[in-house]
Order: structure tokens, then sequence, then C-alpha cells
């Protein structure tokens, strides 16, 4: 019982590790995308900055910033424990953190980012 709940805990950690390593990858060898243009429609603009949403938003938003990555699962785990925390999802697929402060400045143990 003690071995599986520990090799359960092993295996989780390597999921993760394997997460955020593959996020830095694509950080450092990526070029950032252009900033996307905000339109004047309010609606657009809301849930991207801190505590702008309700907690049942949060699956949606997730889901479209988890859209374009192959870490489906991972993405949707730590995003919707982001935006749980922070009431934000920013805006896009990648980049544009500096809407949401938490979501960006939430860092791993190890100093990482927490939020994708």
């Amino acid at each position: 019982m003690a071995m599986e709940r520990t090799l359960r805990i092993v295996m989780l950690c390597l999921v993760m590790l394997h997460f955020l390593i593959v996020e830095n990858h694509a950080t450092i060898t990526t070029e950032a995308p252009a900033p996307q243009p905000q339109g004047s429609n309010n609606q657009t603009m809301s849930g991207i900055t801190e505590g702008s949403l309700q907690p049942q938003e949060c699956g949606p938003r997730c889901s479209t910033r988890c859209s374009n990555t192959q870490y489906k699962k991972p993405c949707l785990f730590f995003c919707q424990k982001c935006c749980a925390k922070c009431l934000c999802v920013p805006p896009g697929t990648y980049g544009n953190k500096q809407f949401c402060p938490c979501y960006n400045n939430w860092k791993t143990k190890r100093g990482g980012p927490k939020c994708p």
C-alpha cells in the first residue's frame, strides 16, 4: 500500500518535471508571439486581469489557453489550479502573463513558472 502510494507520487513528480522542462525549453527556443490586438469589446478584456473571473469561468478560459499545446492534460491541470487561485487567465495560448501578475509570479519550489 505504501509502496503503491510512493510510486504514484514519484510518477506524478516525473510528469510535472517533464512538463516544466518542455515549457522551459519552449520558452527558450521560441520567439515570443506578437501581441494580440485587443478589441473594444468589454467581454474580451474580462478575465485577463487579476480577480476578474468567477471560479466557474476557469474551465473555458483554460481550454482556450491550452488549445495549442501537445501537453493538454498537464496544461489544463496547472492552468485551472492557477485560475482558481488568481481568478484570471492571460489572453491567448502563450505569453501575455503581464496581464495577470498573480498568474505570472506564482513559482514552483525550484523557481520555475507554475502557471502555463
